[in-house]
C-alpha cells in the first residue's frame, strides 16, 4: 500500500501538526503516511487582513481542494479555522486531546495586562481578541498583526507593539512556552471556537479506508469541540466574527461557555450551559441551547452589527 499523503499548509506551526499525525498514524495505527505542503489564501495574502480576504475557511479551503483532485489523502486543520459549513463530501475526524485552549499574552517587557501602561499598542489579528481585550481594557491601542507565530514574536521584538495575544496551544507546541507572559483566563478573553483542537479532513468516499482514525479520537475533546461548533452554526457565526466559546469537562458534566461581542467590546451576551453529555448528539444538542438562550437575549443583533462594521 502506498503512503497516505497528508495535505497541510508550510508554516512551521502546521508541519508541526501534520508530523504529529504522522507518527501517531505510523505509531498507533500502523499506517505510513508522507506530507505535501499545500498553499492556501491565508498564506499567500499573509499581510491581509483576514477580514478582508472575503474567503471563507480562508486557511483550509485549498487543502479541501486537494483531496477533490486526489494531491492529499487526508488534510490536517486547525480546528479553530475550519467553517461549520463545509463540503457535503467530506467529513471532519477530531483528533488528539487537545491542547490547552485558552490565550497567552507575551509582552515585551513582562507586564501582565493589568500592568500594562495605558494605551499600551496590542497586536492581534482576531476580532474576537480585540473585542473583549477593549472590553477589559478600554485605554489599549489594538493593531492589526499578521503572520505566523514566529512573525509575530519577531515584531513584537522589534518595538512595533508592547504586547501581543497568541493561542497557547500554538506557542507551546512549538516550544516557545518561555515567551509567555500570562495565560490569560477565559473569563477575560473566551478563546476561539475549537481552538486548541486538530481535525482530520477526508473524502467521505473513503470512509471506509480511514477507519483507523478513529484509534486516534479522545473523547473529551470531541465533545466540548461538537457543543463549541453547535453555538457557531446556530449563532451563524464564524472565526472573524467575535464570538468565543469554550467547553470543558469538571467532573462528569460539560460546561460550555460562550459570548458574541460588540466590535468595540461595549455589546455582550454571554451563556453557560452544564450537561451530563455521553455522545455527540448530547453534547450539539448543548451548544444549541446555549446558542438559543444568547439569541434571546439578542446575540444576533450584536453580530449582526459587528458584521456590517467589518464589511465597511
Amino acid at each position: 500500500m502506498k503512503p497516505l499523503r497528508i495535505g497541510t499548509r508550510g508554516s512551521k506551526l502546521a508541519l508541526w501538526q501534520a508530523n504529529h499525525l504522522r507518527d501517531a498514524l505510523r505509531e498507533k495505527c500502523g499506517v505510513e503516511s508522507e506530507i505535501v505542503v499545500i498553499k492556501t489564501s491565508g498564506d499567500l495574502h499573509s499581510n491581509a487582513p483576514v477580514e478582508q480576504l472575503g474567503i471563507k475557511g480562508v486557511f483550509t479551503a485549498e487543502l479541501e481542494h486537494a483531496l477533490y483532485d486526489r494531491r492529499a489523502d487526508l488534510a490536517i486543520h486547525s480546528m479553530k479555522d475550519v467553517p461549520t459549513d463545509f463540503s457535503d463530501v467530506c467529513r471532519l475526524s477530531i483528533v488528539f486531546e487537545r491542547e490547552d485552549p485558552r490565550e497567552v499574552l507575551i509582552s515585551r517587557r513582562g507586564e501582565s495586562l493589568d500592568s500594562l501602561p495605558a494605551r499600551a499598542r496590542i497586536g492581534t489579528s482576531s476580532l474576537r481578541r480585540a473585542a473583549q481585550l477593549r472590553r477589559a481594557r478600554p485605554d489599549f491601542e489594538i493593531l492589526e498583526i499578521r503572520g505566523n507565530v514566529d512573525t509575530r514574536l519577531r515584531k513584537l521584538d522589534e518595538v512595533e507593539y508592547d504586547a501581543i495575544v497568541l493561542a497557547k496551544a500554538g506557542v507551546t507546541r512549538l516550544g516557545l512556552a518561555e515567551r509567555i507572559t500570562e495565560v490569560i483566563d477565559p473569563a477575560i478573553v473566551l478563546p476561539a471556537v475549537g481552538q486548541g483542537a486538530l481535525a482530520v479532513e477526508y473524502l467521505e468516499a473513503n470512509r471506509d479506508l480511514v477507519r483507523f482514525l478513529d484509534r486516534l479520537e479522545h473523547r473529551e475533546t470531541v465533545l466540548a469541540v461538537t457543543a463549541e461548533r453547535a453555538v457557531m452554526r446556530t449563532l451563524h457565526g464564524g472565526c472573524r466574527l467575535p464570538l468565543g466559546g469554550y467547553a470543558r469537562f469538571e467532573g462528569e458534566s460539560l460546561v460550555l461557555d460562550a459570548c458574541v461581542f460588540s466590535e468595540d467590546g461595549a455589546q455582550a451576551v454571554r451563556a453557560r450551559g452544564v450537561d451530563s453529555c455521553t455522545d455527540a448528539k448530547s453534547a450539539w444538542d448543548l451548544g444549541c441551547r446555549v446558542a438559543n438562550e444568547m439569541l434571546a437575549n439578542g446575540a444576533d443583533k450584536v453580530l449582526a452589527a459587528t458584521s456590517r462594521a467589518t464589511v465597511r
